[in-house]
């Protein structure tokens, strides 16, 4: 059964109904302060469409990890804030999920107005394991919404989480795909199905136990395996060579040899390293080879000789897909390398994609202008399970007949 859209939603009218849309606005906060309010703009195109189009949008969300209960420091009220100024419209956010306080504030909702419901993680059900649980949290969303009410499902990422707000409530209202989620699915059918080659791929970030799924699945497909951030030196150790103090997986080192030995020439590993005598920004720094890094030290950037050898192979990509750091980007000594490898992919004549997460926050914060890449997900785990060839629960519900 084909999915659903939001121009089909429209097409059926949606002026005077109620219309409950699942968004990403898991933003990074410095207290009450946004720092990078990437994902509320990604969120704006359905929400103004469908307030442009009469509808009364409730829009649920969470933020961060609440233990199924209200936590101050994860209230969606910065969220609902920013989302305002945006829309430039009020956007009044509900002091809690399904109770009364949302029952009034949805009931005073106008045609095109938006609401938003407080953080729907602060509810235990909606990330419970016992689906009658989640089905209950979805039962009293679609009461919530109301009778005539639909759902769009906008939040790429956090469907690959079967959560009641993104996969039960899809049972309980008719369902639709937000054009957020159909963005970027399109962008990773792209990726997975026949690309222009060469391909390449960077992978950075710090574990390679959350990269393996995907490097074993696109180690078949891409021409090319940059691999740089906190992974490399497990690699590096999986070579024979001392890492110093930097961060290492020691029961995924014969994993890494055995990638390495499947790789051929297609893996590359950075050939200096931007290390320190400590994790700090104040820190000793000094850039050695990557075969170098004394007893003591830890790597936490990629050096300027790597960033020169990713950037000669990513100049001649047709098409590029880049998820992790290459370093420390938070910190300014540690910056270069990210800084490096993404501008050679933002002047690369390719069709590139950055894979969300910390990727996505570092184009912002490093200054780097997002038109320059084809697609910034919003979706960095979402984006590497479909790449793995994982089902995305929150998109397979949508397609199912009712």
């Amino acid at each position: 059964m084909p999915v659903k859209t939001l121009d089909d939603l429209l097409g059926e009218g949606v002026s005077g109904r109620r219309v409950l849309v699942r968004c990403d606005l898991n933003v990074p906060l410095d207290g009450d302060t946004i720092t990078d309010d990437g994902r509320v703009r990604a969120a704006l195109p359905t929400i103004r469409r469908l307030a442009d189009a009469g509808a009364q949008v409730i829009v649920t969300a969470h933020l961060g990890r609440p233990k199924g209960a209200p936590e101050a420091k994860y209230s969606l009220g910065p969220v609902a804030r920013r989302l305002g100024e945006l829309l430039g419209a009020d956007v009044r956010l509900a002091g809690d999920v399904v109770g009364e306080q949302a029952a009034s504030v949805v009931g005073s909702l106008a045609d095109g107005g938006v609401a938003m419901l407080q953080n729907v993680r602060f509810d235990p059900r909606e990330t419970s394991k016992t689906d009658s649980e989640r089905a209950e949290l979805a039962r009293d969303l679609a009461a919530l919404a109301g009778e005539g009410a639909a759902f769009v499902s906008d939040g790429f990422g956090v469907v690959h989480r079967k959560q009641a707000s993104v996969y039960d409530v899809a049972r309980e209202l008719p369902a639709y795909a937000g054009d957020l989620v159909l963005a970027e699915l399109e962008v990773l059918r792209t990726l997975t199905g026949d690309p222009e080659r060469p391909y390449a791929v960077v992978l950075g970030g710090s574990k390679v136990s959350d990269k393996l799924a995907v490097i074993e699945a696109l180690l078949p497909k891409v021409d090319r395996l940059l691999i740089g951030g906190g992974m490399c030196f497990t690699f590096l150790a999986a070579q024979g060579h001392e890492v110093g103090d930097s961060l290492l997986e020691t029961d995924m080192v014969d994993t890494c040899k055995r990638l390495l030995a499947e790789a051929g020439g297609k893996l590359t590993l950075p050939v200096d390293i931007v290390a320190a005598d400590r994790f700090a920004a104040d820190a000793n720094v000094r850039t050695v080879a990557a075969t170098s890094i004394e007893k003591g030290w830890l790597g936490l950037d990629i050096g300027p000789q790597t960033v020169a050898e990713f950037a000669a192979a990513l100049a001649n990509a047709h098409t590029v897909f880049w998820n992790g750091p290459m370093g420390v980007f938070e910190m300014a000594p540690f910056a270069e390398g990210t800084r490096g490898v993404a501008t050679a992919i933002a002047n690369a004549e390719a069709f590139s994609v950055v894979g969300g997460g910390d990727s996505a926050a570092a184009v912002r914060l490093l200054g780097l202008p997002e038109e320059r890449f084809s697609h910034i997900s919003t979706g960095g785990g979402a984006s590497l399970e479909y790449l793995e060839g994982k089902e995305l629960p929150g998109v397979a519900v949508l397609s199912e007949e009712r």
